[in-house]
């Protein structure tokens, strides 16, 4: 009876001291979340800011590993491979080329797209509510945006007869977003430029070709490659030095001297796109969760700027603005 007691005792502790063993190594375990962004965005910090909310504790929970193409988007299918070589266990995204880059490295990392214009339109995930694989995220509604830019711009100029949109060689959203514009620009009978920039290695000979179009205004597509500080800065400078009124896509642009900006809340939509990371480390299958659309956007408008280039700024866009620096 004594060496049958044992034995089952024996027996019992194996399941238990195996229990508590995983335990261990579930709550010891790191996951590590690859982030394919342009460098220097402040959204990125609200998104690490929000995870930390959740309960992630970098350095014990989660870790992150960035890559960023700086302006470079022929570099984007080589940092995504990058990030799924190390292994990652998800990667978070900003932009078409790094979002289109980042699924054709995985079919099964899970992917949040912290920000894309047009998801369905360039491909990304057959529609919204139903995703499937391993893609989900957010949408900004740039493409959208792209046309509300323009009319702010002709209310900003009233006898603007020529105008100039500038997108980032490589980027198909780019592309989308000048034939949308040039369309919006032919209906309203204004002659329509489009320059393409190399925002690593053509920046300055885009801007050239901006100057010598001789604008009575400018839109800048919502494409990452123009968010590298280096970039945003040059362009800023240029359209001040060409006393150029320009409408950006990211507040970034107004905070280093520009005129206006009409964005998405970018800061609003990576703290979704963290919630959406939190549920997938948890376990939640990505292409179960619907591609959501931003619904938080801010207008911002630099007073400094407007004076400067003898811009009176209509009483409606001040009125409209979520912000005025002066």
């Amino acid at each position: 009876m004594r060496r049958r007691g044992l034995l089952l005792l024996s027996m019992l502790a194996v399941p238990i001291f195996t229990a508590s063993a995983t335990s261990a190594q579930v709550a010891e375990r790191v996951y590590r979340v690859g982030v394919l962004a342009p460098e220097g965005i402040r959204a990125i910090e609200s998104f690490r800011e929000r995870l930390r909310q959740l309960g992630w504790i970098e350095g014990r929970s989660i870790r992150f590993d960035y890559r960023s193409a700086e302006g470079d988007d022929t570099r984007q299918p080589a940092l995504a491979a990058e990030l799924v070589a190390l292994p990652v266990d998800l990667i978070l995204t900003w932009g078409t080329p790094a979002t289109l880059a980042a699924k054709q490295a995985t079919a099964t990392i899970p992917i949040v797209i912290g920000s894309i214009g047009d998801p369905v339109a360039v491909g990304v995930v057959p529609n919204l509510a139903h995703p499937g694989g391993n893609v989900t995220g957010f949408a900004s509604q740039s493409f959208e945006l792209e046309g509300k830019r323009f009319e702010l711009l002709r209310e900003l100029v009233p006898g603007m007869a020529r105008v100039v949109m500038l997108g980032n060689v490589g980027n198909l959203y780019a592309d989308l977003a000048i034939e949308r514009i040039e369309a919006l620009a032919g209906a309203a009978g204004l002659k329509f430029d489009a320059v393409k920039i190399d925002a690593v290695n053509g920046l300055e000979s885009g801007l050239d070709a901006v100057r010598r179009a001789h604008p009575d205004g400018v839109l800048v597509a919502a494409v990452p490659a123009f968010y590298n500080p280096r970039v945003y800065r040059a362009m800023v400078a240029f359209m001040a030095a060409n006393r150029l009124p320009a409408i950006y896509s990211n507040r970034e642009f107004v905070e280093a001297g520009g005129l206006i900006s009409y964005s998405t809340n970018f800061d609003d939509l990576l703290r979704q796109a963290a919630g959406y990371v939190d549920k997938i480390l948890k376990g939640a299958p990505p292409g179960e969760l619907p591609v959501q659309q931003a619904a938080t956007f801010e207008l911002v408008v630099n007073l400094t700027t407007a004076k400067a280039l003898g811009l009176t700024i209509p009483p409606m866009i001040a009125a409209r603005a979520d912000e005025v620096m002066e």
